[in-house]
């Protein structure tokens, strides 16, 4: 059966020469694996299947079928070329330029976040736009050293747990510095893993941390 869903990439894996495994979380289903083919071959497969992009997918689920077929998919963010050229004059006149290697990083950062603890097949409106609307504010964010240690707050609780002031008011402080934001991006790591089982600090947490070192 045919199904259409909105979608965001957490990752893409090889799985053979002509097809890749492209692990989602989807509005409809919750986390769904998709099986691709020739994504490897086509120029835009970079920005489709890249980490966080918000897509929308259509894709042949069979109860026979653990990993479906994915037929088409396309982004659903609005592209942003001529925005972001427009923003980027008028960011020079002000002294600041948008950051692809930042965002970039920031993205698969919180993509390797979503991976890990976005496991299951149960679909959860109220998170999917969370996510969703975090993306769209993230996508040419000029103003990044905040913005994933904000995530994490927002998202805790949306997961359940969400950071009590009078308990842990070190989580919810303003970082003034760069060693205050690596700090505490650490600690959020690691109440993360007191809540959630198996949860580990992402392998991108170095990376981040040195690209806005």
């Amino acid at each position: 059966m045919l199904v259409t869903t909105e979608a965001i990439v957490l990752n893409l894996q090889r799985h053979s020469d002509r097809s890749h495994i492209l692990h989602t979380y989807t509005r409809s289903g919750g986390r769904i694996n998709f099986m691709v083919y020739g994504a490897g071959s086509k120029k835009k497969s970079a920005a489709l299947y890249a980490p966080l992009s918000l897509i929308e997918i259509t894709a042949d689920i069979r109860p026979d079928r653990p990993v479906p077929t994915l037929k088409e998919a396309h982004l659903l963010q609005p592209d942003t070329q001529e925005s972001r050229l427009r923003q980027g004059t008028q960011d020079s006149r002000l002294g600041h330029r948008p950051r692809p290697m930042e965002e970039a990083s920031v993205k698969m950062f919180l993509a390797e976040v979503l991976f890990r603890i976005l496991r299951h097949p149960m679909p959860d409106e109220a998170l999917f736009q969370f996510l969703a609307d975090n993306l769209l504010v993230l996508d040419g964010n000029t103003a990044l050293e905040r913005f994933h240690t904000d995530f994490l707050v927002g998202f805790a609780a949306q997961l359940g747990f969400a950071i009590d002031s009078a308990e842990h008011p070190e989580l919810l402080r303003v970082p003034v510095s760069r060693s205050d934001r690596q700090q505490l991006l650490r600690q959020l790591c690691d109440y993360y893993s007191l809540h959630i089982e198996d949860f580990r600090p992402p392998l991108s947490l170095d990376v981040l941390i040195e690209v806005f070192d």
